[in-house]
């Protein structure tokens, strides 16, 4: 029998952790890095397991690699606090672990909560890789999006995970708000320039990928609501960038003299990655 450890990193997720936690608590291990939070996020830990540390935020690939080292186990299930295995995936998971790995690695289909509901089961899932050996890959250093890598074969399994991090329109924005400046960031950091035209271009292709391909239809107005949200995010992270050269070109020339400077924090963050 192969020994998991689940892996999960926190910050003031006290409103979704029992349930990520409880659903899990069959797992041989669970190893919690918390980042200092200061809700209950801590307190709820400690019911489901005594490997709770702690450590500041060093970025969202560095901290999950982190705590991945933390574990003890090779085969490790890296969850955030705000996903919840379901009763099949567990069982799926379970049985996999009894007879022993095939694969390097496994990736598990996600469902999404959408607003007021969840997705309709018929739109098409993506694929996230949560459940791998360790000794074979970790985390990549793409900012904001960071995602587990494995050397080696990658299989998928069949049953869900509930993702139920987007309650409301109002958080959804301001999660795409702050993922679209760290996005910009690392263009500057590889080089990458502007093209307003994709502005223009490529939002109406993001809605049509959103609502039509990956049947967002399903979802009613919660799917519309949602494929323009991802429009607007594709939006914004070309914006963004066109924005910094437009300030690193022009500064606050084109500004009356008594205009108040235009530095806000995020172009702040942008301006020193550049």
């Amino acid at each position: 029998m192969t020994k998991l450890s689940v892996v999960i990193t926190t910050f003031n997720n006290a409103d979704t952790l029992r349930s990520c936690l409880d659903a899990v608590r069959w797992a041989d291990e669970i190893v919690v890095l918390d980042s200092y939070s200061t809700d209950s996020t801590r307190d709820i830990s400690v019911e489901f397991t005594d490997r709770i540390l702690q450590h500041g935020f060093l970025g969202y690939s560095k901290q999950k690699q982190k705590a991945i080292d933390l574990a003890s186990h090779d085969w490790v299930l890296l969850l955030d606090a705000d996903e919840v295995v379901s009763p099949e995936l567990q069982q799926e998971i379970r049985q996999l672990m009894q007879r022993g790995p095939s694969a390097d690695g496994y990736t598990l289909p996600r469902s999404e909560q959408l607003f007021w509901r969840m997705n309709h089961p018929s739109c098409r899932m993506n694929h996230f890789l949560r459940l791998f050996d360790r000794r074979k890959g970790g985390m990549n250093d793409v900012p904001v999006h960071a995602a587990p890598v494995v050397d080696g074969k990658v299989e998928r399994l069949q049953h869900v995970f509930y993702h139920f991090g987007e309650k409301d329109i109002d958080s959804k924005v301001h999660r795409l708000n702050w993922y679209s400046t760290g996005l910009v960031v690392d263009k500057l950091r590889r080089g990458k320039r502007a093209n307003p035209w994709t502005c223009l271009i490529y939002p109406p292709l993001v809605f049509f990928k959103s609502f039509i391909l990956k049947s967002n239809y399903r979802n009613g107005w919660a799917g519309f609501i949602g494929s323009v949200c991802m429009a607007f995010y594709s939006f914004l992270k070309y914006a963004k960038l066109y924005e910094h050269e437009q300030q690193q070109r022009h500064g606050d020339s084109l500004l009356p003299p008594q205009a108040p400077s235009r530095m806000t924090e995020n172009v702040t963050s942008i301006r020193k990655a550049a």
